[in-house]
């Protein structure tokens, strides 16, 4: 295989769909389809990432069902060839807040059972300062240190903005009072992205993509981030978290209630903070057009009142507020 025509010809591809830190194109081989995947130069990173996705394909291969074959990494230039997935994207047909087919709820906790059998020894070497097994309070810390740094990193430039959707001064104090309270519980592989434009339904069975932010942490992290990306309809919440109780061992899920509405209320804030920057920049691109537009400023409402509960606030901000908001930015003209 002549692996950099391969990538020349994703890099050319006009078929190509970009997500926010990778570009994927799906090309054909003599060996059958495959997807080449090219890491964004310029992507901000906005999520904890200890391991190289390709690091995490070969250490879950041997355990988990329905992940893609690891082809090809080159390391220079940057790329990896994947295993193309033939079949059905879920948010194609069930976008979020709609129910899944029930399969889709047992595919995502066997999933997770399978990850939490994983041993330490078998995945990549973590950094050294990434807490150990069972450390949950100190994994919540890790990650709402990103989350702060974020919004460090972006208060000089959208401070008037952050103050218009009515973020508190110090957006985290919720959970930051919280983490010391987690209970401890030993540590799993976690895909850390189970959404629903990570999922193809094919032949009956979800395959499950893009592994670049795999974790190794508190399993009940991996349940809370699962279901604030997912938006599940309120039954089919309870019942992906029945599934879940009865298929991962108790030391993994005790604890579980508070400890994922925790998880919960640092996600919510993360996704206020971060996608305040990444909508404000995709709204003003001249590219989108203004339906697009339209979608994307109801979004960020949705998501700002979400994190406006977790602050004690009255969740009243309206898309015409933050189409003003936004315009209070350093990404103006925003129409």
């Amino acid at each position: 295989m002549n692996w950099q025509a391969l990538y020349d010809a994703a890099l050319h591809s006009t078929d190509a769909a970009a997500g926010y830190y990778n570009r994927n194109a799906a090309l054909g081989t003599p060996d059958g389809r495959v997807n080449v995947r090219i890491p964004l130069a310029a992507a901000d990173v906005m999520d904890v990432r200890v391991w190289q996705e390709e690091d995490v394909l070969a250490a879950v291969r041997p355990y988990v069902d329905y992940a893609p074959e690891l082809r090809h990494v080159s390391h220079t230039p940057r790329f990896q060839v994947q295993s193309f997935i033939e079949g059905d994207l879920l948010d194609g047909f069930s976008p979020r807040e709609s129910a899944v087919p029930d399969h889709v709820l047992d595919d995502v906790v066997a999933l997770m059972g399978q990850l939490s059998a994983i041993p330490q020894g078998k995945v990549p070497p973590l950094p050294d300062d990434w807490p150990g097994s069972g450390s949950s309070a100190a994994f919540g810390r890790h990650l709402a240190a990103l989350t702060e740094r974020i919004h460090a990193d972006h208060q000089a430039d959208y401070a008037e903005v952050f103050a218009h959707f009515g973020f508190p001064a110090d957006p985290l104090t919720p959970v930051s009072e919280r983490w010391a309270s987690l209970t401890p519980r030993p540590f799993a592989v976690l895909h850390a992205d189970l959404h629903r434009k990570n999922m193809i339904v094919s032949g009956g069975s979800t395959w499950f993509l893009d592994w670049e932010l795999a974790l190794w942490g508190d399993p009940v992290y991996e349940v809370a981030i699962h279901l604030h990306k997912m938006d599940y309809p309120h039954e089919q919440r309870a019942g992906l978290l029945r599934r879940w109780l009865q298929a991962l061992p108790p030391e993994y899920t005790a604890g579980w209630r508070r400890d994922t509405e925790t998880y919960l209320w640092h996600e919510r804030i993360k996704s206020a903070i971060v996608d305040t920057v990444r909508y404000s920049k995709q709204v003003a691109s001249p590219g989108t057009d203004p339906a697009a537009r339209d979608v994307l400023i109801s979004r960020l409402a949705k998501k700002v009142n979400a994190a406006r509960l977790v602050w004690g606030r009255v969740p009243d901000v309206t898309p015409a507020r933050v189409r003003s908001g936004l315009r209070k930015g350093p990404t103006h003209p925003i129409p």
